[in-house]
């Protein structure tokens, strides 16, 4: 039997008039009713989708497996992570040989002791198909493990206390809980509460173990959310209330007393706090977007008394503190690249650490000793998989402590980073990260796999995957397209692709996408674009630009149906995201999200190849938004490409939580990748009416 008589149709979903007005423009959503979980027939449309996509990739059964296999033989499986001090003990995880989920473990005194096992997450998950920990915090006196647990993927996490000498749980127990702060004593924690339906941290508790809770603050602005940690010196509780643009912190010591507020919120005014010696710490955007540094006084750390320590310097973005006894680290990125300063008090210098690649990503380690004289900190690139070293704060020496086995024969010489740039429609350079094997032509002929995030602020960093490898040995060029929107070089990057200028975030690619092809990296029947969550909008979004520069579209969790999510406060997130989008409840802001909206700008036309993937317990993207845009999009392409849908029917944003189950979701990715470009001669299954 042919693959094209024994395949299935593709679903068609049931059109049901849904007209939505607003600002006198009528718009139709016809698949509206997808957003009622709780009906039997959206759950049998999405598992008819599931099995249109099986069928269609039935080809690539064998191709699956054999990249799952090379995947998996490139893992150390048991393996170790490096250690870190706290208090008596040193701190790690483990993971074993054909067990999903890393133990996290500590030894006293050195890595000699004997092993005690705090937290065994394969023993979490039995039964269950989704496991992953949220916050998890040890007592200051090292005898109480506080830690959150999300068994759905939903992103709404159970408060858990143990009692480390005897392994009992204790009766403490919360939902919805965000982050915890132990006080000095160990006898209570802070923690924050998210709201059920808009799953907004809003609530700030006290909790004596054994006790009831006392609410501290609820923040009544659906703006702002909440969080709570302890200083690593120990000494202060910090309160944080935050919106997208907008910031209030307020202290309280460790063994109690009232609470300070370090500045009120002030439009704009967006800042964090650290401690050390009788000082605050403060990392703050009062006198430009890319953050200066602050000291102030802890009886009075209101603004009057703020003394400059690091002055605002545009370009060179502060992005964290790191407070220890007798040194600060300052995270920064300049020339869009991030940087380690370490500042000493006491002479007022800055030194900075030297990294030797030209493309690379650099962030602190697990730094939980106040007192220590070294600094922990995570190296990687696209050839480098991440390292763990020691920085001597004294002598700026780094000395390796654990580098991330890749296994299989392996070579990094066999591969090149590389640079080019792109040239955006108002005359930005747009920075592009490329890896291939040194083998590979650059005559155009090569496959190309462009990736890109863009949206709040967030760098797109340049980071290691072995998995990668399975597409890049195979010729295909990965390239990282460093668009605006995101924070590649700093908070002005990001303000150009916010609001009212997120088009640019969206033409950006598109300038990277024909960058590529005339620098001949690639062609455009060769390059696939790769987006997840706002990066979904973005592939969306340039899919309905410039549908002819892209072979495929690989849209995961994507945030498709913008007017419509950003329509209804109701939903997890929605008032939050105003400062980032925008609110369509107002005119000028409607024609803007109008504009770009993936969803709302279909049309009748011919599309590329394309695979959306979405999750059903997904509490940031409604799995509804990538099911509603496949469905419309399947009423109006004029094309025979392959649309295909997954929905993941046991998982959240992330996918799978199993390290063997996020492989298999990666081998299906790569095997649909490969398939889309030609390469190993593999072709999807018959699409009948697709």
């Amino acid at each position: 039997m042919s693959a094209r008589s024994s395949a299935p149709a593709p679903p068609a979903a049931e059109r049901r008039p849904h007209p939505v007005t607003m600002h006198g423009e009528t718009r139709a959503d016809d698949y509206y009713w997808l957003r009622e979980k709780s009906d039997p027939r959206v759950r049998a449309h999405l598992e008819a989708e599931n099995a249109y996509t099986d069928a269609v990739m039935a080809p690539t059964a064998a191709l699956q497996e054999a990249l799952y296999a090379e995947m998996l033989a490139r893992v150390q499986q048991t393996d170790l992570s490096a250690p870190y001090r706290k208090g008596r003990h040193f701190y790690y995880s483990r993971t074993e040989e054909g067990r999903q989920y890393p133990v996290y473990c500590r030894r006293e005194g050195s890595m000699d002791a004997p092993e005690q096992v705090l937290l065994d997450l394969n023993a979490l998950a039995e039964g269950r198909a989704f496991m992953a920990i949220g916050d998890y915090e040890v007592s200051p006196d090292e005898r109480l493990l506080a830690y959150t647990t999300d068994d759905t993927g939903y992103r709404q996490y159970t408060l858990h206390v143990k009692e480390l000498a005897t392994s009992e749980t204790l009766a403490e127990r919360a939902e919805r809980v965000t982050s915890i702060a132990w006080t000095a004593d160990s006898r209570a924690f802070f923690w924050t509460q998210e709201d059920a339906v808009s799953k907004r941290s809003y609530r700030l508790c006290r909790r004596t173990l054994g006790g009831a809770d006392e609410t501290v603050d609820e923040e009544g602005d659906e703006r702002f959310g909440v969080g709570v940690r302890a200083t690593r010196s120990g000494a202060w509780i910090v309160h944080s209330i935050a919106s997208h643009t907008t910031t209030e912190v307020r202290v309280q010591r460790a063994s109690g007393g009232a609470w300070s507020t370090i500045a009120p919120r002030e439009q704009d005014h967006e800042y964090d706090v650290d401690h050390r010696g009788d000082r605050f710490w403060i990392r703050t955007n009062d006198r430009g977007r890319d953050f200066r540094v602050v000291t102030a006084p802890e009886a009075s750390p209101g603004r009057e008394h703020w003394t400059e320590v690091v002055p605002h310097r545009p370009g060179v973005m502060v992005s964290a503190l790191h407070c220890l006894s007798g040194h600060v680290v300052i995270e920064t990125r300049d020339g869009g690249l991030p940087q380690l300063d370490v500042l000493d008090p006491a002479s007022g210098t800055t030194y900075r650490v030297a990294f030797p690649e030209a493309a690379y990503t650099v962030f602190a380690g697990a730094n939980e000793a106040f007192g220590a004289t070294t600094f922990q900190y995570t190296y990687q690139s696209f050839v480098t998989p991440p390292s763990v070293f020691e920085l001597d704060l004294a002598t700026l020496g780094s000395t390796l402590l654990k580098r991330t086995p890749v296994l299989g024969g392996w070579d990094p010489a066999r591969y090149a980073i590389e640079r080019a740039e792109a040239l955006a429609a108002d005359g930005v350079c747009v920075p592009i990260t490329l890896l291939r094997r040194r083998d590979t032509p650059r005559d155009g002929s090569a496959p190309c796999l462009l990736y890109a995030y863009g949206s709040y602020g967030m760098p797109s960093n340049v980071l290691f995957s072995s998995a990668r490898f399975s597409l890049v040995d195979r010729g295909v060029v990965y390239a990282l397209a460093h668009v605006r929107g995101g924070g590649d070089r700093g908070k002005s990057w990001h303000d150009a692709g916010r609001m009212e200028r997120k088009m640019n975030t969206f033409t950006d690619f598109l300038a990277c996408a024909r960058a590529l092809i005339e620098q001949r990296w690639t062609r455009a029947d060769r390059l696939v674009a790769q987006g997840g969550s706002a990066g979904g909008l973005l592939v969306g979004a340039v899919t309905n630009l410039a549908p002819e520069l892209f072979r495929g579209v690989l849209a995961q969790v994507p945030f498709v149906d913008v007017l419509n999510t950003m329509s209804d406060s109701s939903l997890p997130l929605t008032a939050g995201e105003y400062e980032e989008w925008g609110n369509p409840q107002l005119p000028e802001q409607y024609a803007w999200m109008r504009a770009y909206s993936p969803y709302d700008n279909l049309a009748r036309r011919d599309y590329p190849a394309m695979l959306v993937k979405t999750s059903l317990n997904d509490s940031q993207v409604g799995y509804w938004e990538p099911a509603k845009y496949v469905a419309r999009m399947r009423a109006l392409r004029t094309d025979a490409n392959p649309l295909l849908f997954r929905c993941n029917m046991g998982a959240g944003h992330g996918g799978a939580s199993g390290r063997y189950d996020a492989l298999r979701e990666i081998a299906f990715d790569f095997a649909w990748i490969l398939a889309t470009v030609g390469c190993d001669g593999v072709k999807l299954g018959a699409q009948p009416g697709a």
